[in-house]
Protein backbone atom coordinates (compact mmCIF):
# COMPACT_ATOMS: atom_id res chain seq x y z
CA UNK A 1 0.00 0.00 0.00
CA UNK A 2 1.89 3.48 -0.94
CA UNK A 3 2.49 5.83 2.05
CA UNK A 4 -0.33 8.65 2.78
CA UNK A 5 0.43 11.72 1.01
CA UNK A 6 2.79 14.24 3.20
CA UNK A 7 0.93 17.54 3.57
CA UNK A 8 2.84 20.59 4.49
CA UNK A 9 0.87 22.97 7.07
CA UNK A 10 2.16 26.00 7.38
CA UNK A 11 2.48 26.78 11.22
CA UNK A 12 2.29 31.01 13.24
CA UNK A 13 5.21 31.94 15.19
CA UNK A 14 3.77 33.05 18.07
CA UNK A 15 4.34 33.46 22.07
CA UNK A 16 3.77 30.30 24.12
CA UNK A 17 4.69 30.67 28.38
CA UNK A 18 6.87 33.47 27.51
CA UNK A 19 8.68 31.45 24.82
CA UNK A 20 8.83 31.92 20.83
CA UNK A 21 7.17 28.94 19.68
CA UNK A 22 5.29 27.82 16.38
CA UNK A 23 1.69 26.55 16.35
CA UNK A 24 -0.71 24.71 14.16
CA UNK A 25 -4.54 24.77 15.30
CA UNK A 26 -5.44 20.95 15.78
CA UNK A 27 -8.12 21.53 13.24
CA UNK A 28 -6.29 21.83 10.50
CA UNK A 29 -4.03 18.85 11.32
CA UNK A 30 -7.33 16.74 11.87
CA UNK A 31 -8.67 17.71 8.78
CA UNK A 32 -5.92 16.72 7.01
CA UNK A 33 -5.83 13.59 8.52
CA UNK A 34 -9.36 12.66 7.80
CA UNK A 35 -9.06 13.00 4.26
CA UNK A 36 -6.13 10.03 3.87
CA UNK A 37 -3.47 12.80 4.12
CA UNK A 38 -0.15 12.77 6.77
CA UNK A 39 -0.16 16.47 7.77
CA UNK A 40 3.17 17.80 8.97
CA UNK A 41 4.00 21.11 10.52
CA UNK A 42 6.26 23.77 9.03
CA UNK A 43 8.18 26.23 11.30
CA UNK A 44 8.60 29.51 10.01
CA UNK A 45 11.38 32.03 10.54
CA UNK A 46 11.51 35.50 8.74
CA UNK A 47 15.37 34.99 7.85
CA UNK A 48 15.73 31.43 6.62
CA UNK A 49 13.12 30.69 4.13
CA UNK A 50 14.01 26.92 2.60
CA UNK A 51 12.38 25.75 -0.81
CA UNK A 52 13.74 22.78 -0.93
CA UNK A 53 11.99 21.51 1.36
CA UNK A 54 8.60 21.28 -0.96
CA UNK A 55 10.24 18.86 -3.01
CA UNK A 56 9.32 16.38 0.10
CA UNK A 57 5.56 17.31 0.34
CA UNK A 58 2.44 16.34 -1.84
CA UNK A 59 0.77 19.45 -0.74
CA UNK A 60 0.76 22.79 1.05
CA UNK A 61 -1.67 24.46 3.30
CA UNK A 62 -2.21 27.57 4.66
CA UNK A 63 -3.86 27.68 7.45
CA UNK A 64 -6.23 30.80 8.98
CA UNK A 65 -4.57 31.99 11.72
CA UNK A 66 -5.55 35.22 14.17
CA UNK A 67 -2.66 37.47 12.93
CA UNK A 68 -2.11 39.11 9.32
CA UNK A 69 -0.07 39.77 6.38
CA UNK A 70 1.64 43.30 7.36
CA UNK A 71 -0.08 45.90 5.44
CA UNK A 72 3.87 46.91 4.13
CA UNK A 73 3.62 43.89 1.88
CA UNK A 74 0.75 45.00 0.01
CA UNK A 75 2.08 48.97 -0.21
CA UNK A 76 -0.50 49.95 2.65
CA UNK A 77 -0.65 51.92 5.62
CA UNK A 78 -1.69 50.24 8.89
CA UNK A 79 -4.95 50.38 9.74
CA UNK A 80 -6.01 51.15 13.30
CA UNK A 81 -7.34 48.15 13.94
CA UNK A 82 -4.76 45.50 12.65
CA UNK A 83 -2.75 44.66 15.54
CA UNK A 84 -1.67 41.24 15.09
CA UNK A 85 1.16 40.58 13.06
CA UNK A 86 3.41 37.22 12.18
CA UNK A 87 6.42 38.84 9.99
CA UNK A 88 8.24 35.51 10.09
CA UNK A 89 4.78 33.83 8.66
CA UNK A 90 4.50 36.40 5.92
CA UNK A 91 8.27 35.76 4.84
CA UNK A 92 7.59 31.89 4.70
CA UNK A 93 4.38 32.00 2.84
CA UNK A 94 5.01 34.60 0.91
CA UNK A 95 8.01 32.97 -0.44
CA UNK A 96 6.75 29.39 -0.60
CA UNK A 97 3.17 30.18 -2.64
CA UNK A 98 5.57 30.84 -5.98
CA UNK A 99 7.87 28.21 -5.30
CA UNK A 100 5.32 25.55 -4.81
CA UNK A 101 2.52 26.57 -7.98
CA UNK A 102 5.99 26.44 -9.50
CA UNK A 103 6.56 23.01 -8.84
CA UNK A 104 3.12 21.66 -9.46
CA UNK A 105 2.28 21.37 -5.54
CA UNK A 106 -1.46 21.14 -4.47
CA UNK A 107 -2.41 24.03 -2.53
CA UNK A 108 -4.89 25.04 -0.03
CA UNK A 109 -5.81 28.05 1.35
CA UNK A 110 -7.66 29.10 4.31
CA UNK A 111 -8.81 32.71 5.56
CA UNK A 112 -5.05 34.25 5.97
CA UNK A 113 -4.01 32.09 3.80
CA UNK A 114 -6.80 33.25 1.36
CA UNK A 115 -5.16 36.64 1.78
CA UNK A 116 -1.56 35.32 1.64
CA UNK A 117 -2.36 34.22 -1.77
CA UNK A 118 -4.06 37.22 -2.81
CA UNK A 119 -0.91 39.28 -1.83
CA UNK A 120 1.49 36.89 -3.17
CA UNK A 121 0.04 38.04 -6.53
CA UNK A 122 0.16 41.68 -5.97
CA UNK A 123 -3.26 41.80 -5.11
CA UNK A 124 -4.40 44.38 -1.79
CA UNK A 125 -6.30 44.17 1.40
CA UNK A 126 -9.21 45.59 2.93
CA UNK A 127 -8.17 45.74 6.81
CA UNK A 128 -11.09 46.25 8.41
CA UNK A 129 -14.14 45.29 6.47
CA UNK A 130 -16.99 46.56 8.95
CA UNK A 131 -15.41 50.24 8.29
CA UNK A 132 -15.59 49.96 4.52
CA UNK A 133 -18.88 51.44 2.87
CA UNK A 134 -21.05 48.54 0.71
CA UNK A 135 -19.47 45.80 2.71
CA UNK A 136 -20.91 43.15 5.79
CA UNK A 137 -19.47 42.98 8.71
CA UNK A 138 -18.05 39.42 8.29
CA UNK A 139 -16.26 39.00 11.79
CA UNK A 140 -17.59 36.31 13.86
CA UNK A 141 -20.17 36.51 17.22
CA UNK A 142 -18.11 36.55 20.45
CA UNK A 143 -19.82 33.15 21.24
CA UNK A 144 -18.97 29.52 21.93
CA UNK A 145 -17.37 27.49 18.82
CA UNK A 146 -20.48 25.81 17.28
CA UNK A 147 -21.84 29.54 16.99
CA UNK A 148 -18.90 31.38 15.86
CA UNK A 149 -18.28 28.47 13.32
CA UNK A 150 -21.69 27.82 11.97
CA UNK A 151 -22.80 29.14 8.29
CA UNK A 152 -23.37 32.88 8.59
CA UNK A 153 -23.72 34.09 5.16
CA UNK A 154 -24.06 32.42 1.53
CA UNK A 155 -21.71 32.79 -1.30
CA UNK A 156 -22.35 32.34 -4.63
CA UNK A 157 -19.89 29.86 -6.86
CA UNK A 158 -18.71 31.44 -10.05
CA UNK A 159 -19.76 29.62 -13.39
CA UNK A 160 -17.14 27.32 -15.03
CA UNK A 161 -14.65 27.87 -12.17
CA UNK A 162 -12.39 25.53 -10.49
CA UNK A 163 -14.66 25.48 -7.15
CA UNK A 164 -18.06 24.72 -9.74
CA UNK A 165 -15.97 21.61 -11.02
CA UNK A 166 -15.53 20.21 -7.24
CA UNK A 167 -18.64 21.37 -6.53
CA UNK A 168 -22.34 21.40 -8.24
CA UNK A 169 -24.93 23.37 -6.62
CA UNK A 170 -24.24 27.16 -7.99
CA UNK A 171 -24.69 28.91 -3.59
CA UNK A 172 -23.68 27.60 -0.40
CA UNK A 173 -23.96 28.86 2.92
CA UNK A 174 -20.53 29.46 4.99
CA UNK A 175 -19.23 30.49 7.95
CA UNK A 176 -17.17 33.78 8.13
CA UNK A 177 -14.78 34.64 10.99
CA UNK A 178 -12.80 37.83 9.41
CA UNK A 179 -11.94 41.20 9.75
CA UNK A 180 -10.23 41.93 6.48
CA UNK A 181 -10.59 40.72 2.58
CA UNK A 182 -9.67 41.60 -0.76
CA UNK A 183 -9.62 44.91 -1.87
CA UNK A 184 -7.98 44.23 -5.09
CA UNK A 185 -7.91 41.17 -6.83
CA UNK A 186 -4.01 39.87 -7.52
CA UNK A 187 -2.95 39.40 -10.96
CA UNK A 188 -3.21 35.93 -12.44
CA UNK A 189 -5.97 34.77 -9.75
CA UNK A 190 -9.46 34.02 -10.66
CA UNK A 191 -12.90 34.61 -8.49
CA UNK A 192 -14.47 31.75 -7.26
CA UNK A 193 -16.79 32.19 -4.69
CA UNK A 194 -18.52 36.05 -3.96
CA UNK A 195 -20.50 36.53 -1.22
CA UNK A 196 -24.09 38.58 -0.72
CA UNK A 197 -21.89 42.20 -0.87
CA UNK A 198 -19.64 41.27 -3.47
CA UNK A 199 -16.40 40.38 -1.31
CA UNK A 200 -14.46 37.77 -3.38
CA UNK A 201 -14.45 34.42 -1.25
CA UNK A 202 -12.75 32.34 -3.15
CA UNK A 203 -10.20 32.20 -5.58
CA UNK A 204 -8.03 30.15 -8.04
CA UNK A 205 -4.43 30.74 -9.42
CA UNK A 206 -5.22 30.35 -13.12
CA UNK A 207 -1.87 29.23 -14.72
CA UNK A 208 -1.35 26.32 -11.74
CA UNK A 209 -0.90 23.21 -13.13
CA UNK A 210 -2.78 21.17 -10.32
CA UNK A 211 -5.00 22.12 -7.55
CA UNK A 212 -4.74 25.40 -6.30
CA UNK A 213 -7.63 27.23 -4.51
CA UNK A 214 -8.18 29.47 -1.56
CA UNK A 215 -10.97 30.49 0.38
CA UNK A 216 -12.10 33.34 3.15
CA UNK A 217 -14.10 31.18 5.18
CA UNK A 218 -13.52 27.98 7.36
CA UNK A 219 -13.94 24.79 5.52
CA UNK A 220 -11.68 22.86 7.92
CA UNK A 221 -14.98 23.02 10.58
CA UNK A 222 -16.61 19.76 10.50
CA UNK A 223 -15.50 19.55 6.51
CA UNK A 224 -17.17 15.87 7.17
CA UNK A 225 -20.62 17.04 7.70
CA UNK A 226 -20.64 20.36 4.88
CA UNK A 227 -21.12 19.48 1.27
CA UNK A 228 -18.80 22.44 -0.17
CA UNK A 229 -16.27 21.84 2.57
CA UNK A 230 -16.15 18.31 2.16
CA UNK A 231 -15.57 19.02 -1.73
CA UNK A 232 -12.78 21.35 -1.49
CA UNK A 233 -11.15 19.09 1.14
CA UNK A 234 -11.42 15.98 -1.07
CA UNK A 235 -10.20 17.84 -4.68
CA UNK A 236 -7.41 18.98 -2.20
CA UNK A 237 -6.78 15.38 -0.94
CA UNK A 238 -7.05 13.74 -4.73
CA UNK A 239 -4.67 16.55 -6.34
CA UNK A 240 -2.21 15.63 -3.30
CA UNK A 241 -2.47 11.49 -4.10
CA UNK A 242 -1.98 12.01 -7.53
CA UNK A 243 1.45 13.94 -6.73
CA UNK A 244 2.59 11.29 -4.32
CA UNK A 245 2.11 8.83 -7.07
CA UNK A 246 4.41 10.93 -10.27
CA UNK A 247 6.73 11.83 -7.07
CA UNK A 248 7.44 8.26 -6.31
CA UNK A 249 7.59 7.33 -9.74
CA UNK A 250 10.25 9.99 -10.23
CA UNK A 251 12.36 8.98 -6.99
CA UNK A 252 15.48 6.96 -7.62
CA UNK A 253 15.09 3.48 -5.77
CA UNK A 254 16.99 2.82 -2.82
CA UNK A 255 20.41 1.29 -2.83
Amino acid sequence: MPCRPLVGVIACRREVEGHPAHVVTDKYLSAVRAYGLAPVMLPVWQDVVDGDLLAHLDGLLLTGSYSNVEPSRYGAERAPENTRDDPHRDAAALAWIPAAIGRGLPLLGICRGFQELNVAYGGTLHQALQSVPGRLDHREPESDYATRYAPAHEVTICTGGRLASLYPEPRARVNSLHQQGIDRLGDGLDAEALAPDGLIEAVSVAEASAFALAVQWHPEWQSREHPLYRALFEGFASACRKHRDVRAKCEPLSA
